[in-house]
């Protein structure tokens, strides 16, 4: 998994990332231009009917549109101006965050190829379409070749250039047998010669999930997104009651209202504005998770990872590096340092992982111990790391006889000492404990020579925590959310890294099992769990778990089972999406009351313009009280109330878009700040935007 430096991030910057994808924060007056053909075509009363409000908004438009052609006037026509550009804007705040998905499925469309494809029959090649290989398939990929559908490779290692879909030029491994063996259709092997066994279907690869979902042809409405639908929807018909029942209050009072004020009135106060921007925030929540080099599955993933609850992190590559480094050399009772250090190197010769590497070098640079290369130990008897024997190690021959030297779990060198009528000294096991209470890795190092099997020392290999995670997770923490981290060390290494990298809660020597029963537990309890994973024993967890997030370069079974997938293959980027999910949230509750407290203004700009025909303050009754505008006419009043419900929309789509600002913080705070900023922010903005318009709008002759 690749490791990235980890920073603090506020929820709302976006990056670009990949191949020709414009930032999700951004947004240009001249997107509101190309993006005006489809609101246009979004007209169709079948589009329209799938947004309740902005439905009853078009009937309107209709309505008043008709009667202006039957008895016309300035204020007829005005008004129903200006109601088919509520409707247009509205369509216009959803076309704009669809167009910018298109300009990224266009990129994607580039690495969709009429690629041959060389198809193994029976031990032979023969040549097919791409359209033509069905899942179970096995095909030949060398070097420049275009891999012709998503698979895994089941046999060799290649070289791959996956930037047309991850957006980074640098290539990457892939290989069979292990959880870095998925490949994806459309990318371009660079090395070698690889087997992939086809897993899609022609037209259900990868990157046709992709452009379907950026584009959001794919997208549905989430739970969230339906429920709040119904709200507006029974707004709607409660403020269609109200305004029905108006009319013979009206006609009682000697003050009858057209048909065009009473659905100004109705466009008015219904929330056009939430209803609006609802599509068109979705849509940005999933376009923001794009632009970090996450593919949701589904609009429903990137709202649950708003409400997650329980965060279940990987501890190598996600809290610390990935890669132990060996710290130090503690020698056994009667041992010399440069003995023990002399053994540590020749064991770890053959051994080319990352921690065999870093032992050779502590060796090297703290003691002296120039690097000995296979090549000078010619009758040197290599023994390989196994999962079973759990250590490795050399059996070196020379004139003083055989000696052999191991290095090893601790279980696995006492065990190997023992066999051999050794003696395991308590210090050694006292020296393991310690090391391991501290967050550490021991390796204990044996020898077995002339003078008989005995125990040298151990070696410290030491996790770092990444720089930064203990302030991340105390920002999950403000937000509500238990981190637990899972890793397959001894419980007292476990909790020694859980203490200094500031989580909740770890599980230790975990396998898959664990993994899935601790999901089913926390999801007992009413929490919603995200977790990542790239292995195919990770599948069953990533498929439980609320928010699963597989990285892409793990195997197709991970990447089937979440319902996210991190073309970076990040694992810290977990954290990213969480916020980025509460983001989606924190926007849709602030817009909704912004919307709702501008119904509310509004009221006090038409209701008493209504009834102004009634002459005196007596007359008017408690009507005048509510008068508190002052606007220079009915008619203008009602003209500035409208146009102020439909220039507001256009002037939230850069917030829509962009998202409300995330900052950590317990609910009631949240709830606070949003009845503040934008509640009372909903309350004051049409007062002062109606009053300003009643100025420009009372200059017009037969208005003012």
């Amino acid at each position: 998994m690749t490791d990235t430096a980890i920073r603090p991030t506020e929820a709302h910057v976006d990056t670009p990332a990949g191949p020709g994808r414009v930032s999700a924060g951004l947004f240009e007056p001249r997107q509101l231009l190309k993006s005006l053909p489809g609101a246009l075509r979004k007209l169709d009363p079948r589009t329209m009917v799938r947004t309740p409000v902005m439905f009853v908004v078009e009937i309107g438009s209709v309505i008043t549109t008709v009667m202006a052609i039957k008895d016309p006037s300035t204020f007829a026509w005005l008004v129903a101006v200006w109601l088919w550009l509520t409707v247009v804007f509205a369509n216009l705040a959803e076309a704009v965050a669809e167009g910018r998905g298109k300009a990224q499925a266009d990129t994607l469309r580039k690495a969709k190829t009429d690629t041959v494809a060389r198809r193994l029959v029976d031990g032979r090649e023969e040549r097919v379409a791409a359209t033509a290989l069905a899942i179970g398939d096995l095909v030949v990929c060398e070097a420049g070749d275009i891999i012709p559908g998503d698979g895994d490779v089941v046999d060799g290692v290649a070289s791959v250039d996956e930037s047309a879909i991850t957006g980074e030029s640098a290539p990457v491994i892939r290989e069979s047998g292990g959880d870095r063996s998925a490949v994806t259709g459309g990318t371009k092997v660079l090395s070698d010669r690889i087997v992939v066994k086809i897993t899609t279907e022609p037209g259900k690869t990868f990157i046709d999930r992709m452009i379907a979902l950026v584009e959001g042809a794919a997208r549905q409405k989430t739970p969230n997104e339906i429920a709040l639908d119904i709200l507006l929807a029974s707004l709607t018909i409660i403020f269609l009651f109200a305004v029905v029942t108006l009319q013979p209050m009206a006609m009682y009072a000697h003050a009858e209202q057209s048909m065009i004020i009473l659905v100004a009135l109705l466009i008015c106060l219904i929330p056009t504005t939430i209803g609006a921007l609802l599509s068109a925030i979705g849509i940005a929540g999933m376009d923001r998770l794009v632009q970090r080099n996450v593919l949701a599955m589904s609009g429903r993933a990137v709202e649950a990872a708003g409400d997650v609850s329980t965060l279940l992190l990987d501890k190598t590559g996600t809290i610390t590096l990935g890669n132990r480094q060996a710290s130090e050399f503690v020698p056994a009772d009667g041992v010399e340092e440069a003995e023990l250090a002399d053994a540590a190197q020749l064991s770890s010769l053959a051994d080319e992982t990352p921690e065999g590497r870093s032992i050779v070098v502590l060796a090297k640079e703290r003691y002296g111990l120039r690097e000995r290369h296979q090549g000078e130990l010619a009758h040197a008897e290599w023994i390989a790391f196994t999962a079973q024997t759990r250590m490795s190690g050399v059996d070196l021959t020379d004139e003083r006889g055989v000696r052999m030297v191991r290095k090893g779990a601790a279980s696995a060198i006492n065990a190997w000492v023992s066999e051999r009528g050794g003696t395991v000294p308590a210090r050694s096991g006292d020296l393991v404990d310690a090391i391991s209470a501290a967050g550490g890795t021991p390796l204990l190092v044996a020898v077995e020579d002339t003078e008989g099997a005995r125990i040298l020392g151990v070696i410290h290999l030491k996790d770092v925590v990444k720089e930064g995670m203990r302030e991340r997770f105390d920002e999950l923490r403000r937000m509500g959310i238990r981190t637990v981290m899972i890793t397959g060390d001894n419980p007292l290494t476990a909790k020694a890294i859980a203490d200094e990298a500031g989580v909740d809660d770890f599980l230790a020597e975990a396998t898959p099992e664990d993994k899935l029963a601790l999901i089913k537990r926390e999801q007992a309890g009413g929490k919603l769990v995200a977790m990542t994973g790239d292995g195919t024993n990770d599948a069953p967890a990533l498929a439980q778990a609320d928010v699963g997030v597989a990285m892409n370069t793990g195997t197709s079974a991970a990447k089937e089972a979440g319902n996210m997938v991190d073309l970076d293959s990040n694992p810290t980027k977990l954290i990213e999406i969480v916020e980025i999910g509460k983001q989606l949230l924190i926007t849709r509750g602030a817009l909704t009351t912004f919307s709702i407290a501008n119904d509310v203004a509004k009221y006090f700009a038409i209701i008493p313009a209504m009834f102004a025909s009634i002459k005196g303050a007596e007359a008017l009754g408690p009507l005048d009280k509510l008068n508190i505008m002052q606007l220079a006419t009915p008619e203008s009043a009602i003209i500035s109330a409208v146009v102020f419900n439909a220039l507001i929309i256009v002037a939230l789509i850069p917030l829509a878009l962009r998202g409300v600002r995330y900052r950590p913080m317990s609910a009631d705070k949240l709830l606070a700040r949003n009845l503040r900023i934008y509640g009372l922010g909903g309350l004051i903005a049409p007062f002062v935007g109606i009053k300003i318009i009643d100025l420009l709008v009372s200059l017009i002759p037969g208005i003012g």
